[in-house]
């Protein structure tokens, strides 16, 4: 039977499928802590109490970007570089989502505009992670290698989408509502596009590592364009909604190094 667990369940068993997959959520996770440390460095005068929690935010990222390096070195594994086709935010970068890299490589103050388009990004692509680490908790939370791992990093993204959530409420009832909704809308459509073709990407490597049936195959491609047609119609919108979360200042405090996997 072919099913979400069943079928992480195989990659993670044979070891090239694993490093594949570990190395590309690492180079992932270390992009996100990059630049977040810029967004910090570059936050505006006025929004100066933020930069403490896009820092922890940072430092999430960096510490899950180590944590997925450590589970390679486990099991004897290093890293293999991450394929262009499958690298999710240099593929959002290009779709104009978020803020572009010459901007924070640059020394000149964000604006305040530019703080809600890094909310807005991160608010659509948080709920992404959030969505795939409770599948992952649900059926590996417990698991002997990977469950600690899993637990973790699924608890830091609970609280990344939290606080993105009360600030954006924040700076909308501070006036930016209606900007707010325009580019949540627009990093959603972007974002559901991209989702698509990663996944696409992934499968088709993760296909020929494990050798996949171009049946097998052929089901797979369909689940992700079915998944990507019902987001197109109304998916999206989930990702676009806000309400305050039942846990308020969630990255307000000192951010878990996780020195076990460090």
């Amino acid at each position: 039977m072919l099913s979400a667990k069943s079928l992480f369940q195989e990659i993670l068993d044979n070891d090239e499928s694993f490093r594949l997959f570990c190395s590309i959520a690492a180079g992932g996770e270390a992009q996100g802590g990059w630049e977040n440390g810029r967004i910090a460095a570059l936050v505006p005068d006025g929004e100066r109490a933020l930069a403490p929690k896009i820092t922890r935010h940072g430092a999430d990222e960096d510490k899950h970007g180590r944590i997925f390096n450590a589970l390679l070195r486990k099991r004897g594994l290093k890293p293999v570089p991450v394929p262009p086709e499958t690298d999710y935010t240099m593929l959002l970068e290009r779709q104009g989502i978020g803020l572009a890299h010459e901007k924070l490589k640059a020394d000149e103050p964000l604006t305040v505009l530019d703080i809600v388009v890094y909310l807005a990004h991160s608010r659509v692509t948080e709920q992404r992670a959030c969505e795939q680490m409770e599948l992952l908790r649900r059926h590996f939370g417990e698991h002997p290698d990977l469950g600690r791992a899993v637990r973790m990093i699924a608890a830091d993204e609970d609280n990344h989408l939290a606080y993105c959530h009360e600030e954006l409420l924040r700076l909308a009832y501070a006036g930016h509502g209606p900007a707010i909704q325009r580019t949540l809308r627009a990093c959603a459509l972007a974002e559901i596009r991209v989702h698509r073709d990663v996944s696409l990407a992934v499968m088709a490597r993760m296909g020929r590592i494990l050798g996949w049936s171009r049946a097998r195959s052929a089901v797979l491609m369909a689940g992700i364009h079915a998944v990507y047609a019902y987001e197109r119609l109304a998916g999206w919108r989930r990702m676009v909604s806000l309400r305050m979360p039942e846990r308020r200042d969630a990255l307000g405090g000192p951010a878990n190094t996780a020195p076990e996997f460090a």
